[in-house]
């Protein structure tokens, strides 16, 4: 069995804080306190003989002996703390100013704990930008729980403040690891089940925002090298080692180079930019005015958008009216003119039925935008005194307005008198109500080419569903989610205009700028029509520079961080004193105290 190399400086056990230091002493004469200097000299003091180490380490009282050198070990290196411990200790404790000096030891369970800390909160802040994303669509997800639940509540601020407590608590205590970890995941599951179009949000997103994700991502690793660099120190086997630093530089280089595969269209000159795109008025201007209304269109032509977006249903009597939702109990007060018909389709009631109910007081009361609180006291009035509008009404006042209407055609129930000619219906509407064809932007793909035959000055809009077609369009309303699936370029070539919808967020709208959309479709037209340019466009040549001299700095700091690891690690090898070996030594020599 062989000796420890080193032996530690027993003089300094007076100042700490353990039992009397006279259970340590040894002498090899009675009367006399001595501190053996080596291990040699507790040797030749316990006996050079058979037995002789043993004794020696008997008469150092093994019960107190680990203590004593692990206590040892901490006053000598009070420079080289762990990492992983410390960030341990002053996360748990808030002790930041107070962090002990001290070196303390990582364990397997501080590893594996901090790294679940480190996963939550990746887990956490990676929900908070899918959520900062969506917030765009939010919207739809409001409509759809109202539908279910039959209660108006708008859910961003809610859910913007979930998200941000448990980031904020991930990243300091995360004591409840693991409910923060169930409840990331169930909104993961939820979105992939209910809502599978928004990972295709997120996909336009990173076109937006991956130039910035990649510095921080620099930044991150940057600042991860100081506890992989003390661990790598720490470890004595040469495999985990190797496995450690393959894996952190691996990633490291995956990072730098991740810009070769960033490609966003705000990458550019700024003299190419095209032309800011029009504003389509999605339901008119609802965070200025109730959905569907008059009023609605006439805060539509205020924002400086050109088209009026709506949705038209057939009443009971063959007369177009503007409604989205199957039910009128969201944007109408049909629970009290029609408590009994609450649950029936919005195409089973009148014209004369519809105009009974008021479709402007539920704005006022569930401010489904928060917009109803910057309005007027006049604004209030006439929103408060809104009706359902017929489609006649509508292209009248749009046609005073000059205001164009795009509007998608929702199809009667089975048993519904209009159910198999609801398009004519809607078409006999149109040509009687004498305004300019071109006004009128046809999006419904039934029926259309007899549309075409009685209105040839209609312009028709193709959408999703139009794939099958023969002849080549001139208009095309998607969903912004097919941004990357376009070609817009091609399709300016081709004299192809294109209109994404829902665009609500200014970082949406710079991309689609950017991209040379032609025009959006938008809830928030007053705040678009207000930005003047894109939220920012960056020249590929300065995103270069950015690029390498990110990469550059980064890769120093690395380079810094591991040397002055190793610095450290040389610091404590000063002391001649490693603890492990003491351990190895007492538990192979089966000692027991006496």
């Amino acid at each position: 069995m062989g000796l420890p190399e080193a032996w530690p400086d027993l003089s300094q056990l007076a100042k700490l804080n353990l039992p009397h230091p006279g259970q340590f002493l040894l002498s090899p004469h009675p009367g006399q306190a001595l501190y053996p200097q080596s291990w040699m000299d507790a040797v030749k003091w316990g006996g050079v003989g058979e037995g002789g180490y043993a004794s020696c380490l008997q008469r150092l009282n093994l019960l107190a002996v680990p203590l004593t050198f692990q206590a040892l070990t901490m006053a000598e290196s009070p420079g080289c703390c762990s990492v992983w411990a410390r960030c341990l200790h002053c996360l748990y404790s808030c002790h930041w100013r107070k962090c002990p000096k001290e070196r303390m030891q990582t364990s397997k369970c501080d590893c594996i704990w901090f790294g679940l800390l480190f996963l939550t909160f990746l887990l956490s802040l990676g929900w908070l930008y899918i959520g900062l994303i969506l917030l765009n669509d939010l919207h739809n997800f409001n409509e759809f729980l109202f539908h279910h639940w039959g209660h108006w509540m708008d859910w961003s601020l809610a859910f913007l403040l979930v998200i941000s407590l448990l980031v904020t608590y991930a990243s300091l205590l995360l004591m409840l690891l693991l409910l923060i970890m169930l409840l990331v995941a169930a909104g993961l599951v939820g979105l992939d089940v209910q809502w599978q179009q928004e990972w295709r949000s997120l996909r336009v997103s990173l076109q937006a925002t991956a130039p910035f994700l990649h510095i921080g991502a620099v930044a991150g690793i940057t600042l991860l090298a100081w506890p992989v660099a003390d661990t790598f120190y720490r470890i004595h086997r040469r495999g985990p080692k190797i496995l450690l630093l393959f894996l952190f530089f691996g990633v490291s280089l995956a990072v730098y180079l991740a810009p070769l595969c960033i490609s966003s269209p705000c990458i550019m000159e700024p003299r190419d930019l095209p032309p800011k795109p029009g504003l389509v008025g999605h339901r008119g201007a609802p965070m200025l005015a109730p959905e569907n209304t008059l009023m609605s269109l006439r805060k539509t032509a205020e924002c400086g958008a050109a088209v009026f977006e709506t949705d038209v249903m057939v009443s009971s009597d063959g007369i177009p009216f503007l409604m989205h939702d199957e039910h009128l109990s969201r944007t109408t007060d049909v629970a009290s003119v029609f408590p009994a018909r609450t649950s029936s389709h919005s195409s089973d009631f009148s014209c004369a039925e519809l105009k009974k109910l008021n479709a402007g007081t539920w704005f006022l009361e569930r401010q489904p935008f928060w917009g109803a609180k910057r309005l007027s006291g006049s604004d209030r009035k006439e929103a408060e005194n809104q009706t359902v509008p017929t489609l006649e009404e509508l292209l009248k006042e749009a046609a005073v307005l000059n205001l164009s209407i795009m509007f998608d055609l929702r199809r009667p129930p089975r048993n519904h008198s209009y159910h198999d000619t609801f398009v004519n219906q809607t078409l006999e509407t149109v040509l009687s109500a004498r305004v300019p064809q071109a006004m009128v932007l046809w999006l419904p793909d039934e029926d259309r080419a007899n549309v075409q035959q009685r209105a040839p000055r209609m312009r028709q809009i193709y959408g999703q569903q139009g794939s099958n077609r023969t002849e080549r369009p001139q208009f095309l309303n998607l969903p912004y989610q097919d941004l990357p699936l376009l070609d817009i370029k091609a399709l300016h070539q081709d004299n192809v205009s294109v209109n994404l919808f829902v665009v609500n967020k200014p970082w949406l709208f710079s991309l689609l700028w950017c991209a040379g959309v032609d025009s959006v479709t938008t809830n928030d037209c007053q705040l678009l029509q207000q930005m003047r340019y894109p939220v920012w466009i960056i020249p590929p040549q300065t995103y270069l520079m950015m690029w390498i001299i990110t990469n550059c700095v980064s890769t120093l700091l690395l380079l810094w961080t591991f040397l002055l690891q190793g610095r450290c690690k040389k610091e404590r090898e000063k002391t001649g004193f490693r603890p492990e070996v003491v351990g190895k030594t007492v538990s192979h020599g089966k000692l027991l105290p006496k």
